[in-house]
């Protein structure tokens, strides 16, 4: 029995001693386990150069909205130094050039002048016209003066000088006719007739001028006054009502010979004034709108009709300038 104690009594010491023994090993194993990783070393190296936020692609940017500003500008500049018809030209310069027959034939680049011949484009038979078929041949071929496409270009598109060229060709035509017309009246009147040499017709920069000149048996006024004799009243009436249709502006001046007056305060001036004036009374009273009269001059002796006499009959007259429209 007693030596059964001692063995109880050893055998708690020995299981503590294993124990002991035993968690060391454990504890190293564990220790294996949960060892710390390395640390990571994360080394950043910025470079010195023009990279990333200095790098180019913000210069190719910049570039780019500096010449739309420039071309920005520039069409701001040419719009403020340019008036409306220089900008219409510079307009119908970028415009592609319509294909007219004189332009395609005379040069011979159309298919069939060229070295291959062949069938023009131009040509009325090159392409069938189907009833409801708008086609090419429209937009190839102009139209002229008689309604074609050429004559339809709105007004708004031309420019002044094209509008005062037109403007000029029919006040020329519109003069021709009107020269015509006074000439036949004036035939064709028993009274007048005797009146034709009389009335001369001139072209100038201004117009067609009229002008009506005494002569030796015949004065448009009484000597030194403004009044009219019958004939001659009745000759500047048939002129004014050829001119009450047409839109022109009308210029009147009056002329005098060298003959001066005496013992009197009046003078050629006075006189060669007063009669313009008398003349647009009776044009007005028969027909010619009041604002078409643009001025009336008198000149008295200054612009004589025959230079080498000054007191030569046809030196007294009136002239009556229908002028070109602007």
């Amino acid at each position: 029995m007693a030596d059964a104690a001692p063995a109880q009594e050893s055998a708690p010491q020995e299981a503590a001693e294993a124990k002991a023994e035993a968690a060391p090993s454990e504890k190293a194993e564990g220790a294996e386990e949960t060892a710390p990783l390395a640390p990571i070393i994360v080394k950043k190296i910025i470079d010195e150069g023009h990279g990333g936020a200095h790098g180019g692609a913000w210069k190719i940017a910049l570039a780019d909205m500096m010449t739309a500003m420039m071309a920005f500008f520039l069409l701001m500049w040419l719009l403020g130094a340019t008036n409306t018809d220089q900008r219409k030209g510079i307009a119908d310069y970028f415009k592609p050039t319509s294909l007219t027959k004189s332009a395609i034939t005379v040069n011979n680049t159309s298919g069939s002048t060229g070295l291959m011949g062949g069938q023009s484009i131009i040509d009325e038979t090159a392409l069938p016209q189907a009833a409801a078929q708008t086609g090419l041949m429209q937009v190839l071929q102009p139209r002229d003066n008689t309604g074609n496409r050429d004559s339809e270009k709105d007004k708004g598109d031309l420019s002044q000088e094209e509008k005062a060229r037109i403007a000029s060709e029919a006040d020329k035509a519109n003069f021709e006719k009107l020269e015509k017309e006074l000439k036949e009246k004036l035939s064709q009147d028993k009274d007048m007739s005797k009146l034709k040499e009389n009335v001369v017709f001139s072209r100038e920069k201004e117009g067609l001028r009229i002008e009506i000149i005494d002569k030796a048996d015949f004065s448009m006024f009484g000597l030194g006054n403004t009044k009219l004799t019958p004939k001659s009243q009745g000759l500047i009436e048939e002129i004014a009502r050829s001119l009450a249709s047409m839109p022109n502006k009308i210029k009147v001046r009056g002329h005098t010979d060298a003959l001066a007056f005496k013992g009197s305060e009046r003078n050629n001036w006075s006189l060669s004034a007063e009669r313009a004036d008398v003349t647009r009374q009776i044009m007005t009273q028969k027909g010619v709108d009041e604002k078409r009269i643009a001025r009336i001059e008198g000149v008295a002796d200054t612009e004589p009709f025959v230079a080498s006499d000054p007191l030569d009959p046809r030196n007294r007259r009136i002239s009556i300038t229908v002028q070109y429209r602007e």
